[in-house]
């Protein structure tokens, strides 16, 4: 708790944590609200690469939350970071939203849908998947010896009514068909909670790891050295909790807990 209060930087999981679909929970206005009144910073830090930072920026709005371009790490910038460190000037296959090729075109790649001509297959979660990007990154893994990298290993993604499959859950598929597995850039890698951290100059034991997946969420936290907080208004069930062998810091109902804890003396 101790820890919690003195935090100077909170990085938060989105669906699942603050919000449920399109639902805002009751608690986070406030939540936010006091994270800046005590002095903190906070950024939404999400493994969901199907929307854009201005795809977010615009649907925070619409629920009544104000952001800005600095208040987000995403696995699609987290993408672009790695691939211009290790693929710089590649062509790219990229089997994602139309929001997830813009981006990475923004940061000056190429993207082809020219199998022959691809370099590095950029796989994402994607809610424009089609059969054919399912048969062209199938055909390319099978058939050659290519880099192949995925925004995140979730197996689904939350909604109002339950879950549907995430990028992990199509990686599962491709590998049932080639046998190779993607490196996965976003949790619970500890590249997103690094370059926050890096960016605003803090250290691990200021900054805060708050989510709703023990096994991205909460592993990227523990993998950066940050506190972890597990929050169970989302993903995790207490069996998930009791048979993971990765255990947060810190576990409560939901974040709205966080408000007295970050404002006691």
């Amino acid at each position: 708790m101790e820890r919690l209060k003195n935090c100077k930087l909170f990085l938060f999981d989105m669906d699942g944590t603050l919000y449920l679909g399109n639902r805002l929970f009751d608690f986070t206005k406030e939540l936010l609200r006091t994270i800046r009144e005590t002095g903190g910073r906070y950024m939404f830090m999400t493994n969901n690469s199907s929307k854009s930072v201005a795809d977010y920026i615009k649907k925070l709005a619409c629920l009544g939350i104000e952001a800005g371009d600095e208040d987000f790490m995403t696995s699609s910038q987290a993408m672009a970071y790695y691939l211009k460190k290790h693929y710089p000037g590649k062509v790219l296959y990229v089997s994602g939203t139309r929001s997830l090729k813009d981006e990475l075109m923004n940061e000056g790649f190429e993207i082809t849908d020219d199998t022959e001509k691809t370099e590095v297959i950029v796989s994402g979660f994607d809610t424009e998947l089609t059969f054919r990007k399912l048969h062209d990154v199938s055909k390319m893994l099978c058939t050659r010896d290519i880099p192949y990298i995925a925004t995140n290993p979730d197996y689904v993604c939350p909604t109002e009514f339950g879950s549907v499959p995430d990028c992990g859950s199509v990686s599962d598929m491709l590998y049932n068909v080639s046998g190779k597995r993607p490196l996965f850039i976003g949790k619970p890698s500890a590249l997103m909670p690094t370059l926050a951290m890096e960016k605003w100059g803090v250290t691990p034991w200021q900054t805060a790891v708050i989510g709703d997946r023990i096994y991205t969420d909460i592993k990227s936290g523990l993998n950066a050295g940050a506190l972890t907080v597990l929050v169970m208004s989302g993903e995790t069930t207490q069996d998930i909790l009791d048979a993971s062998g990765d255990k947060p810091n810190l576990v409560l109902r939901d974040c709205g807990e966080m408000i007295p804890i970050l404002r006691s003396v």
